[in-house]
């Protein structure tokens, strides 16, 4: 660990350096560069190669977060041997392209740029012929970023029912099931649109499990999810009847057979379709690792599949903490103990925060008075929640500053208003956009 400087700063500098080694484990032009490449007038992807001396255009469509950076890549790799392209990036997440245009849009909740790019998007991949190549880059966010509302649902609708299920709790999979059914773009319809032409959709994942239909709503995956369970979705948080009546009647009338469902396995409209997972919290997570023993730390990666309620995800953290510095379990310190995955906040108050932050905030009030102890949690897209920060850290005497400056934890923990408090003392973290997003990544530091 060094004698140079105390403890507690020696935490915070080791913290903020595994999160950037996580960061760029994380990068989508190298996940790209992994796993596509070009030999012998081939383009390579997951082993299935792509005579490209047979193919007639190369179309680059897609949305999400780091669909720019990963666009870059595939300009890189294919050059000229692009016709063109559309991808829906989020505000501010740009690159520097030459052969695919990119159309900023609204996230979390989508907006009418998204939906004008939604529409072009939906015409490239109608357009494409048989011997045409549709390569689709999907990130995390593409579901809020490739709005293509199913009539009579309006884009406002969809934002209003966007919101009741963010306020709410829904996880991500909840969400997807219930967007893909008011789309006509997602579950699997994009591939469809598509159809004859090949398509190659490169995926880094932003859910737990990396299940291909859950991914940015997997416009290009077939469809578990059905109109019913859209409807149970609505049902487990009693917004049936709070959702705009035009989303409601679209859904039982599909749960009633009365409109076309998404496409399942099996259908002939995919068969042409490659997905492939090109990077996932996985990658984030083990670098975070790597560099944590490079620091000397003894390490543990509790899981990169943590989900739930961020407040009790912050509790057990904390827990651990505790025991590793009364009992050395399940590591003595200097030790340094990793998850991944993704949490949900139910908002209650009118405060500002994301849930990272949230995170950082519960886990304050838990490790309050503990010494040599600290807990961080970011956003590996660099935005936590409507913020602009990627997330905070959070030690033992967070709370004794707080009070200092006439802050109650608690206060702030109940209106969820995390970002004002860890702002006041100068705890978020703040990365900018990342360009790439693969959930989150939090930390649990034991100092000696």
């Amino acid at each position: 660990m060094g004698e140079e400087m105390p403890v507690e700063k020696r935490l915070r500098k080791d913290a903020r350096a595994i999160l950037r080694a996580a960061l760029e484990a994380a990068d989508p032009r190298e996940a790209v560069r992994r796993h596509a490449r070009v030999k012998d007038d081939a383009l390579i992807a997951g082993g299935k190669r792509y005579a490209l001396s047979r193919v007639g255009r190369v179309f680059v469509i897609g949305a999400g977060k780091a669909s720019a950076a990963m666009a870059a890549a595939v300009e890189q790799l294919l050059g000229k041997r692009i016709h063109g392209g559309l991808v829906n990036v989020k505000y501010g997440h740009t690159a520097k392209l030459s052969r695919i245009e990119l159309n900023e849009c609204g996230h979390p909740v989508p907006d009418e740029a998204g939906v004008r790019g939604s529409r072009r998007i939906a015409e490239i991949a109608a357009g494409a012929g048989e011997q045409d190549l549709v390569i689709c880059l999907i990130s995390g966010g593409a579901s809020a970023l490739l709005p293509a509302p199913a009539e009579p649902v309006t884009l406002g609708e969809k934002q209003e029912t966007t919101r009741l299920m963010l306020a709410c709790g829904a996880n991500i999979h909840e969400m997807n099931a219930v967007r893909k059914h008011l789309s006509t773009v997602k579950g699997g319809q994009l591939a469809r649109l598509a159809s004859p032409a090949a398509v190659l959709t490169l995926i880094l994942s932003d859910v737990i499990g990396d299940n291909l239909d859950v991914i940015g709503s997997g416009p290009t995956a077939a469809d578990v999810s059905t109109f019913s369970s859209s409807l149970g979705v609505l049902d487990k948080y009693k917004i049936r009847e709070k959702v705009p009546a035009s989303v409601r009647e679209r859904l039982e009338k599909g749960a009633a057979g009365e409109i076309a469902e998404t496409p399942k396995p099996g259908d002939p409209g995919l068969e042409r379709t490659q997905n492939l997972i090109v990077g996932s919290n996985r990658l984030a997570v083990d670098a975070a690792k790597a560099k944590a023993k490079e620091l000397g730390y003894h390490t543990l990666v509790l899981s990169t599949t943590i989900q739930g309620e961020t407040r009790d995800v912050a509790g057990v953290h904390a827990s651990i903490a505790r025991e590793m510095q009364s009992s050395g379990q399940p590591l003595r310190p200097p030790a340094c103990v990793i998850s991944g995955g993704e949490t949900t906040v139910t908002l209650r108050g009118q405060g500002k925060g994301g849930r990272s932050q949230e995170f950082a905030l519960a886990a304050a009030i838990d490790i309050a008075g503990m010494a040599n102890t600290l807990l961080l949690s970011a956003g590996t897209d660099g935005t936590d929640g409507p913020t602009d920060a990627a997330g905070a850290l959070a030690d033992g005497a967070t709370v004794r500053r707080a009070r200092e400056l006439g802050l109650d934890p608690a206060m702030y923990l109940a209106e969820n208003n995390s970002y004002a408090f860890f702002d006041a003392l100068g705890d978020l973290i703040r990365t900018g956009p990342t360009n790439t997003n693969v959930m989150d990544v939090r930390l649990i530091l034991a100092g000696k």
